[in-house]
């Protein structure tokens, strides 16, 4: 008898850990908590992503059925704040 196979759980390009994705199945998570899950989400995000497009992506996906969660208060926070401009090195006066 064959054996059935399993497909692999895909992780989206915009949560490549499922970090985003398990903060909002964790009941009574702080906003402590929140901040640190998406300090190392942003962290983990592949350079080729776009971060502000990624945390929109993320509020359409669960806001909707958790717009009270600290989370989505965080996403809503950084695409609101403008963005930083890019890092390089600065001429010395």
């Amino acid at each position: 008898m064959a054996r059935a196979r399993t497909r692999p759980t895909m992780t989206p390009a915009n949560d490549p850990k499922g970090l985003i994705r398990e903060s909002y199945r964790i009941e009574g998570i702080s906003d402590g908590e929140c901040r640190s899950i998406l300090i190392d989400w942003a962290l983990s995000l592949s350079a080729e992503i776009d971060q502000h497009q990624a945390m929109q992506d993320l509020i359409e996906q669960y806001a909707a059925s958790s717009p009270d969660h600290p989370m989505t208060a965080l996403l809503q926070e950084g695409l609101s704040s403008p963005s930083s401009p890019p890092r390089g090195r600065r001429r010395r006066a």
